[in-house]
């Protein structure tokens, strides 16, 4: 089953063309990558994906709704159906971690706070931080920790979807594959479909289940990390050409 189909997209910044012609689809259970070069479009296509960003021409569907054409309250509807993981985690720097987390609760259910501090909870504990933390500010907490409660955020709602921008990137190489591990449990604990832009060639390897490589404005490469060799983009073949 098809969550996102990606068709003819087409961005344009001013003179500057992005994207022209690209299309992917992503299968619902995947880990989905979007790698490529820096300034070829990933987190852009990331933005335009989550509603954040406008495109010039073609179609994006997003569990069967097509952005181009949703109304308010469908795109409302669509933004409690997916979590977004900002690449700096986005804590609103005068909330606690627990204030954080439970602002999507807040602002699309009208639970009890008796109801909203047990979700909050349970997601702290999702995602690997103690519940002591909950009191914290983001200035009082590392990069990892930042990350972490970003992403419990992000998985308050119970999304069908998750979103990721560089979610290991400015983390030591332990942190890393930490994260790595905690977002693989989030997907077959939660039934999740993970979105996930990356430039980690280990976090590549080590969640991935497919993988869709942008270079000159267009997909060159979608399929597994196992089938890599037969591609002829040289791109491809250079980007990893360590590991193939």
């Amino acid at each position: 089953m098809k969550i996102i189909e990606v068709s003819g997209l087409k961005t344009v910044f001013g003179s500057r063309t992005v994207h022209d012609g690209l299309n992917l689809s992503i299968a619902k259970g995947e880990i989905y990558g979007l790698l490529g070069p820096s300034g070829c479009g990933k987190t852009t296509l990331l933005r335009e994906m989550v509603l954040l960003q406008e495109y010039a021409a073609g179609s994006i569907k997003i569990l069967g709704y097509d952005l181009e054409h949703i109304n308010h309250a469908q795109a409302q509807i669509l933004r409690q159906k997916w979590g977004v993981l900002f690449q700096s985690g986005a804590l609103f720097s005068s909330l606690t971690l627990k204030e954080n987390i439970a602002l999507p609760l807040r602002e699309y259910t009208e639970l009890n706070q008796k109801m909203i501090n047990e979700i909050v909870a349970l997601k702290i504990h999702l995602v690997g931080l103690k519940q002591t933390d909950a009191h914290l500010y983001p200035s009082q907490i590392s990069g990892g920790m930042k990350k972490k409660a970003g992403l419990a955020r992000a998985i308050a709602m119970d999304p069908e979807l998750l979103f990721l921008d560089e979610p290991t990137s400015g983390l030591d190489p332990i942190s890393a594959r930490e994260f790595d591990r905690l977002i693989l449990k989030l997907r077959d604990t939660l039934g999740l479909s993970i979105v996930m832009v990356s430039h980690d060639l280990q976090s590549i390897y080590d969640t991935l289940d497919k993988m869709a490589i942008i270079d000159n404005k267009k997909i060159v490469y979608e399929d597994t990390l196992q089938n890599l060799a037969r591609s002829e983009s040289h791109f491809v073949q250079t980007f990893f050409k360590e590991r193939v």
